[in-house]
């Protein structure tokens, strides 16, 4: 057996050791999204020091738990926290919590991140659904295929879930939310983007710009899971200049704003996931 499969299979055996029951949908809760744990109802936190080969998040916002419990009664495993490339880790550290979800039996995979706006059209709190990506970052399938979890090529025509982001623009829409829908361009970080990069993403056809989200969507896709996605827009390239500068505190308070309104959403979006 090769030493990754073993490793998934020993972190997810810990977690179903915890848990009466095991979820079919899980949420990476990035920036702006962090809060909705402390909604689920019976929860049971996991820390993630706790679980087998488990990485700690040192990014700023970021708990480090795995929560089950219940949201508007629908059951939910929930990532408080991720990890990011520009910690240090590898993509396959980066990745690793995806593929247990996969081994626990988790079909459906919701993400969130905070983004730069690059389209001209987007302001600070605005909510974007991801409807496509480029990468910058090196891809997490490189290296010796896991035939057990998925093809050596992965078609990525529709990465994220067109049925669930038509359920999710009618549920803004009821709500009175606006929402975006655009593509997101990932890069490493840990540095904001320069005027010229937030140039050239634009032209290359980016609406907003980050550093995490598409490594877990690719390996998602990868173990056949379906993938929703949605940035909070904490800062953009418009803006910049005269004295304006990226400040990473800046953009927290940005995310933690446009909570409510994702939170909701995503919420609702629960009912219609498998």
């Amino acid at each position: 057996m090769d030493n990754r499969i073993q490793q998934y299979h020993e972190a997810s055996t810990y977690i179903t050791s915890q848990l009466n029951n095991i979820p079919s949908t899980a949420i990476v809760l990035g920036s702006g999204l962090g809060r909705l744990a402390d909604h689920l109802a019976n929860p049971i936190i996991i820390p993630y020091s706790a679980i087998p080969h488990f990485k700690t998040s040192t990014a700023i916002g970021h708990k480090g738990n795995l929560i089950c419990g219940e949201l508007d009664g629908c059951p939910l495993i929930a990532m408080q926290g991720r990890f990011h490339y520009y910690e240090g880790y590898s993509m396959e550290e980066v990745t690793f919590p995806i593929r247990v979800l996969h081994c626990l039996g988790v079909h459906t995979l919701m993400v969130s991140n905070a983004a730069g706006g690059l389209n001209p059209q987007f302001k600070v709190g605005d909510l974007m659904l991801i409807s496509d990506h480029i990468s910058f970052m090196p891809n997490p399938l490189i290296g010796k295929n896991l035939d057990e979890l998925g093809p050596r090529f992965p078609d990525m025509t529709e990465v994220y879930s067109p049925r669930l982001r038509k359920a999710a623009q009618e549920i803004a829409s009821e709500m009175g939310i606006g929402l975006h829908e655009g593509v997101y361009v990932a890069e490493t970080g840990p540095t904001y983007e320069t005027p010229a990069e937030y140039r050239m993403y634009t032209l290359l056809g980016g609406d907003a710009v980050g550093m995490s989200t598409v490594p877990e969507v690719i390996v998602a896709r990868h173990c056949g899971m379906e993938v929703f996605g949605m940035s909070v827009i904490t800062n953009c390239a418009a803006d910049l200049g005269n004295g304006v500068v990226n400040d990473g505190n800046d953009v927290i308070v940005a995310a933690n704003r446009a909570g409510d309104s994702m939170e909701k959403v995503f919420t609702q979006l629960l009912k219609h996931t498998r």
